[in-house]
């Protein structure tokens, strides 16, 4: 998942970073609106964590284009500021979520968590595939029960195909949320990455559309399919 932090504290803006880094998101930095505002009205976001007391362009200002151009990524905010009113102003904004700084960081990744989740459908922290699961909140995948070692990579891939499960996901929508602005997007990175990951959770999960990109379903849909199409001509 890409996340875009738009903060001018560098410190926190670094402390962001760090934080969502080992979370597993792949984060783009803006340090002021005018920047922030650019990157995410061209580049595609899973979530927007904003700050409002920006220089350049201010916050709300920014949200609020964003949200005139129909660009409905989550967005997250970030003041310093506590009075309720203007907590509703950025809601009547667009925003999806608001946080009160100083705050915890755990706080910001279980709001943006549940950001993301809800934005693609989910309910809950875990998703599943059949018998393959994955724990949002803990950072863990798990096959039947038994749990399934991935790299950082490889753990990025799969939450983006699980958070959108049995649709078509081209391989340039998956560069482009899974690495940041400077990736090389003509490498075949990602083609190498679902190699990997369909050898540890199975190769009936990961279906190739071609020409288009990948599918994610449970191979227990695909088996039950096969069966019944086995039946079907046996029948005949």
């Amino acid at each position: 998942m890409r996340i875009l932090v738009v903060e001018d504290d560098p410190d926190l803006a670094r402390q962001l970073e760090a934080a969502l880094g080992d979370a597993g998101y792949v984060v783009d930095l803006a340090a002021d609106g005018e920047e922030g505002h650019f990157l995410g009205d061209t580049e595609p976001y899973d979530a927007v964590i904003l700050d409002l007391g920006l220089p350049v362009i201010d916050g709300l200002t920014v949200l609020e284009r964003w949200r005139r151009a129909g660009r409905s990524m989550p967005v997250l905010l970030l003041t310093a500021r506590g009075r309720w009113s203007e907590k509703v102003t950025g809601f009547d904004a667009g925003a999806d979520d608001y946080v009160t700084k100083p705050f915890q960081m755990e706080e910001v990744l279980a709001r943006l968590r549940a950001l993301i989740r809800r934005a693609a459908g989910h309910a809950s922290s875990e998703l599943s595939c059949g018998p393959l699961t994955l724990d949002t909140s803990r950072g863990r995948v798990a096959l039947d029960g038994a749990p399934v070692k991935l790299t950082a990579q490889e753990f990025r891939l799969l939450s983006y195909l699980m958070h959108h499960q049995d649709q078509v996901v081209s391989r340039t929508e998956l560069t482009e949320h899974l690495y940041s602005q400077d990736f090389d997007r003509d490498s075949n990175t990602i083609e190498v990455f679902v190699g990997r990951l369909r050898k540890k959770i199975g190769g009936d999960f990961i279906e190739t559309v071609r020409g288009l990109g990948y599918r994610l379903a449970a191979a227990e849909k695909d088996a039950e399919g096969a069966g019944a199409k086995e039946g079907a001509q046996d029948a005949s």
